[in-house]
C-alpha cells in the first residue's frame, strides 16, 4: 500500500508508536490522518501537527469504534488503512501463581489487546469488501510470537491477537483485504518506561520513529509480519525448531533476571 492520499485511522495515537505513525503517514502524503485515543487532548495535539482529526475513543467499547468509523467516513471518506495500535501491558499481580490476576484485569486486557481488533474488523470489513478492499495494521508485540516474562496476561492476549490477524488475512485475502501485524520488542514509549527492566529490552530499545519507518516500508510491500527487531525472527525460529529447548531457555532467562545476574541467551527467547 502506498499512503499517498489515503484516509488513515490510528488508535492509541496520543503518544509512542501511535503518534509516530500519524506523523510518518502525514509525511508520506496521506490524504487524512485520524488520531484516536482516550486522551483526546494529546490526540488533538497530534492531529494539529499532522493537519488531521482527533477523536476520543475507548477501543474496549465497540460502540466507540463504530462511532469512530462512521464519523471518519462521513467526514473524510472511506477508510483505506485502519491501525489498531492501542494496547495495554499489565504485569502478573501474583508471581507465585500467574493465574491469580483478577478476572476484571484479564477482561480489560482482552478487550483492549484483542477485541478492539475484532470490533474494527466487524464494522469495517463489509464496507471495505464492498468497495474492493482495505488494509488493517495491528500493533501487537514480539510477545505475540514469543512470550513476555512477568506478564501472562500480555503474552496470552498478544498471542490471541496474532491468531485473529492470521485468520483475517487468510479468510478475506481474495476480497482485497490486506493485514499486517507489527511485532516489536523494546520501543521507547510510556508503556515500556512504566515496566521494570526485562527481556523486552535486551536487544536494544528502538525509537518510535524507527518503528514507524519499518511500518511504512512493510506496508509498501504488503508484508504480513513486521519485525523492527530483526532478532525476533531468529528467536521465533528457535522456538519452532525445538519448543522444549526454547521453554527451558526462557525459564533460565527468567531466573537470571530474577537474580539480577546478567542474562544469558543460550536457549534463549
Amino acid at each position: 500500500m502506498k499512503l499517498t492520499n489515503k484516509v488513515v485511522v490510528v488508535t492509541g495515537a496520543a503518544r509512542g508508536i501511535g503518534r509516530a505513525l500519524c506523523e510518518r503517514f502525514h509525511h508520506e502524503g496521506a490524504g487524512a490522518v485520524v488520531a484516536a485515543d482516550l486522551d483526546v487532548d494529546e490526540a488533538q495535539s497530534v492531529a494539529h501537527a499532522v493537519g488531521g482529526l482527533a477523536v476520543r475513543c475507548d477501543v474496549a467499547d465497540e460502540r466507540d469504534i463504530v462511532r469512530l468509523v462512521e464519523d471518519t467516513e462521513r467526514r473524510l471518506g472511506p477508510i483505506d488503512l485502519f491501525c489498531s495500535n492501542a494496547g495495554i501491558a499489565v504485569l502478573d499481580s501474583d508471581p507465585s501463581n500467574i493465574a491469580n490476576t483478577p478476572d476484571d484485569v484479564w477482561q480489560r486486557s482482552f478487550a483492549v489487546n484483542v477485541m478492539a481488533h475484532i470490533y474494527a474488523a466487524r464494522v469495517l470489513l463489509p464496507r471495505m469488501i464492498a468497495r474492493g478492499g482495505g488494509y488493517f495494521l495491528h500493533t501487537i508485540s514480539a510477545a505475540g510470537l514469543l512470550s513476555q516474562i512477568g506478564s501472562a496476561i500480555y503474552s496470552t492476549t498478544k498471542h490471541a491477537a496474532v491468531g485473529f490477524a492470521e485468520n483475517l488475512a487468510i479468510m478475506h485475502r481474495r476480497e482485497g483485504i490486506r493485514v499486517s501485524i507489527l511485532c516489536p520488542q523494546g520501543v521507547d514509549t510510556p508503556m515500556l518506561r512504566a515496566m521494570p527492566p526485562g527481556p523486552q529490552s535486551l536487544d536494544g530499545v528502538l525509537k518510535a520513529e524507527e518503528v514507524a519507518d519499518c511500518v511504512v516500508s512493510a506496508l509498501a510491500q504488503e508484508h504480513f509480519l513486521i519485525l523492527p527487531h530483526a532478532q525476533v525472527a531468529t528467536y521465533w525460529q528457535r522456538k519452532v525448531e525445538n519448543y522444549d529447548r526454547w521453554i527451558a531457555g526462557m525459564a533460565k532467562l527468567k531466573a537470571s533476571l530474577a537474580s539480577g545476574a546478567a542474562p544469558g541467551v543460550g536457549g534463549g527467547p
